[in-house]
């Protein structure tokens, strides 16, 4: 996650002095005042993700497709007719 900080001219001084001090950059001063907040949070206290559910589970309650024959013979009935003049 990326944070955006408005701080004001002061603040901004402050921050990158001390990040000098430490011999550090501003971001790890941050993240370093940040980790007592992040440790402090129980990690059950964190919301639940659920699982996403594949596409074979989703399409479970449709049974299994139609068999290799079953698909041949309606082929062949859609295609009996196809290009023939005398059909209107």
């Amino acid at each position: 996650m990326n944070l955006i900080l408005t701080l004001t001219d002061s603040e901004r001084a402050k921050l990158l002095a001390k990040a000098r001090a430490e011999g550090t950059t501003p971001e790890c001063v941050v993240r370093h005042a940040i980790e007592p907040i992040l440790a402090s949070v129980p990690d059950e206290a964190l919301p639940a993700r659920k699982p996403k559910e594949s596409l074979l589970g989703i399409w479970a309650q449709y049974g299994s497709g139609p068999s290799e024959e079953e698909i041949d013979q309606n082929r062949a009935d859609m295609f009996a007719t196809f290009g023939r003049d005398d059909i209107a």
